[in-house]
């Protein structure tokens, strides 16, 4: 255990400093937040046979925004093959191509211009910087609107009187890519909800595009490499320099264009209505915000195979990480990875002395700053009695019967047979635990998955609910 001590704290060492504002690569999600996504943007090639905003493609249809999803029978479609890749050409901020203008909104009076020109729409395209990767607590930090050909960058870290823009955000359409965090980012923020949605991403996977990432999709269509240097941006960091503007300005420039056209692709397979099905699910989940922490949250690693001293060493030093992380306002993660927190407890686990543990710990830079806290938390859960640690939650047991086991089998093979008939991946229409609840209890269809996954699963022999026998009268 020592060894693995040693390997572990030398290669902590030899990593980036965590009290370098260079951004570690976290061995976990950091709080309620996910690592930024690199989207750096730049005009498509002036190529007449792709589209682009200064040449608006021909109206598509569009799915219905806010009619209520309607079920209809799942047709046999061949599946669309992916389009044809573009010459590829980098977009960076510091290449030769000229980013979209921008009006970066700093101050209450450059919102009038930004609310003259929402109440001329009906949508616009939108997405969000967090910085989640700097600080103990997420974030908003900027917002970025497409709003009829214009580009608006709202700086949250300045004062502003927002509650007209909410109002009015409340009652357009968007356009987003992965809106699943901004939702339950700006949730948390001001209990904000998207009346309807298209998200791009959710588009490319009933496509069954095999990459999803806004960045594989604006390759694909549009014929650019994105540049990813501002991924890890500090976006709460002031003043924002004219690269990482112009990399938010490019963060929504080309939505509509590429919402147009997933669009023509959905259409001809039929799947508007899929979509518009999976965009209200994504509002509605998005509107319970990011999960709380919860007492147990500090039972990382295999903290399931502790049962003596080293699960109450791994409550203390977890508990001591998080202390320091609130105090120095950064991600835990950047105090110390899970992996440390573990090695410490499975080392005591295993019969190894306080000293020789801590002996082995390098904290880096912090190192005189955090040892002697972090001696004091490893001594004071030796002290604890493991028997009174904070217990997970009781969850309900599943235990199959062989008869609920053969008819999963079933119902699973009839999902596989239609995701390759319509050619999608198999768990987009039911994933396991989905399966494990249908076949304990075959009525709960229409309940637990949305109107298109359980058309295509309706016909299973498995899944036809037979109506009780009338009464005799």
């Amino acid at each position: 255990m020592l060894k693995r001590l040693l390997s572990l704290f030398s290669r902590q060492d030899s990593a980036a400093d965590p009290g370098d504002d260079t951004p570690q690569p976290a061995p976990a999600k950091p709080r309620s937040g996910r690592r930024p996504r690199s989207r750096n943007r730049r005009r498509a090639p002036d190529d007449p046979a792709q589209l682009t905003l200064s040449e608006p493609p021909p109206p598509v249809p569009r799915p219905p925004a806010s009619a209520p999803a309607a079920p209809s029978p799942a047709r046999p479609r061949a599946t669309m093959a992916p389009a044809a890749p573009s010459p590829v050409r980098t977009a960076s901020a510091t290449s030769g191509e000229r980013p979209p203008h921008f009006t970066l909104i700093d101050n209450p009076a450059g919102l009038a211009p930004l609310y003259t020109a929402l109440d001329r729409v009906d949508e616009l395209a939108m997405d969000t910087e967090a910085d989640n990767m700097f600080h103990y607590r997420t974030r908003v930090c900027l917002l970025q609107f497409l709003v009829d050909g214009e580009v608006f960058l709202v700086d949250l870290m300045t004062p502003l009187p927002l509650e007209p823009l909410w109002e009015r955000l409340a009652t357009k359409h968007l356009i987003m890519h992965g809106s699943d965090f901004d939702i339950r980012l700006l949730h948390d923020f001001c209990r904000f909800r998207p009346r309807s949605l298209f998200d791009t991403m959710l588009a490319a996977q009933l496509l069954n595009r095999p990459r999803v990432g806004l960045g594989a999709l604006l390759e694909q269509h549009f014929g650019l490499q994105l540049d990813k240097s501002g991924q890890k941006a500090n976006w709460s960091k002031r003043p924002l320099t004219p690269k990482l503007l112009d990399y938010a300005a490019l963060d929504v420039w080309h939505l509509p264009a590429l919402r147009d056209l997933l669009t023509r692709e959905l259409a001809a397979l039929d799947r508007l209505e899929w979509l518009d099905q999976q965009c209200r699910r994504q509002i509605e989940s998005g509107l319970t915000g990011f999960p709380r922490d919860e007492e147990t949250a500090w039972r990382v690693g295999p903290a399931d195979r502790l049962r003596g001293r080293g699960l109450s060493v791994l409550h203390a030093v977890w508990h001591w990480r998080e202390r320091w992380a609130e105090d120095l306002d950064t991600p835990p993660f950047k105090v110390c990875n899970n992996d440390l927190l573990v090695n410490i407890a499975l080392a005591i686990e295993e019969g190894d002395s306080a000293e020789s543990v801590l002996a082995q710990v390098n904290l880096g830079k912090r190192q005189p700053r955090l040892a002697p806290s972090l001696a004091a938390a490893l001594r004071e859960g030796l002290g604890r009695d493991p028997t009174t640690l904070p217990r997970r939650p009781r969850t309900e047991r599943i235990h199959l019967t062989l008869a609920e086991i053969e008819r999963q089998d079933r119902i699973k093979a009839h999902r596989d047979a239609a995701a390759q008939r319509v050619g999608l991946d198999a768990t987009l229409i039911a994933p396991r635990s989905t399966l494990v609840t249908l076949c304990r209890d075959p009525a709960s269809l229409d309940h637990i998955l949305l109107p298109w996954q359980a058309d295509l699963l309706r016909d299973s022999p498995d899944l036809q609910i037979t109506p009780p026998a009338a009464s005799p009268a």
